[in-house]
């Protein structure tokens, strides 16, 4: 008899979702659930305002998450051609990294120690060497120090990575840590910098 019910209760739901589809149910959820997985770029720069102004990037760059990760908000988004990625990170009180950090001369260690506390699943950066010190703009600053790096990142696809990582103080004064990364032949200073100069 509970074997009946059920196969019934089968047949009556295959008909109603059946039904639905029929009378153009599709149509009509199809775009909520796309816009709840895939929102679009105005509501991701809408989302990703915690943690800055996006809007006046050029369609070069696609934000792809604006969310929070690792126990931060943050920003993800990657340059179309070269698949060269950004992160921007509201560190909050739990800084990453201070300006200072980088402008210390034992910074290999002081990112080395950062890259161990924000591991994120079971991806690590490994023999990770500084190339160089400079300073670029973000957030309307001119003078924002960075560091370029070259390390080999296990668990991945790819193993040499080059990047840069900044950081930088908001309007209202909170800490904000920049990275982009790439593939070693691939990663691009100029890309980085545009990129990240743009942001407000």
């Amino acid at each position: 008899m509970g074997c009946l019910r059920n196969i019934i209760r089968s047949i009556i739901l295959t008909l109603a979702v059946t039904g639905f589809i029929a009378i153009g149910g599709k149509d009509w959820v199809m775009p909520i659930i796309s816009g709840f997985f895939n929102p679009s770029q105005e509501k991701m720069i809408e989302n990703a305002k915690k943690v800055g102004d996006f809007s006046k990037e050029s369609e070069e760059f696609e934000l792809e998450k604006a969310a929070g990760i690792m126990g931060y908000n943050a920003v993800v988004a990657q340059h179309k051609a070269s698949g060269q990625k950004f992160f921007v990170v509201d560190s909050g009180k739990k800084e990453i990294l201070t300006q200072q950090d980088l402008q210390s001369p034992d910074i290999e260690n002081k990112l080395k120690d950062s890259v161990k506390k924000i591991k994120y699943q079971s991806i690590s950066a490994e023999k990770l060497t500084v190339t160089k010190k400079g300073t670029m703009s973000s957030y309307g600053q001119n003078n924002v120090p960075y560091v370029k790096f070259d390390a080999k990142v296990s668990k991945l696809p790819i193993g040499d990575v080059t990047g840069i990582i900044a950081v930088v103080n908001d309007k209202n004064g909170k800490p904000r840590t920049l990275l982009s990364v790439n593939e070693k032949q691939k990663f691009s200073q100029l890309v980085a910098e545009e990129f990240f100069k743009n942001i407000k």
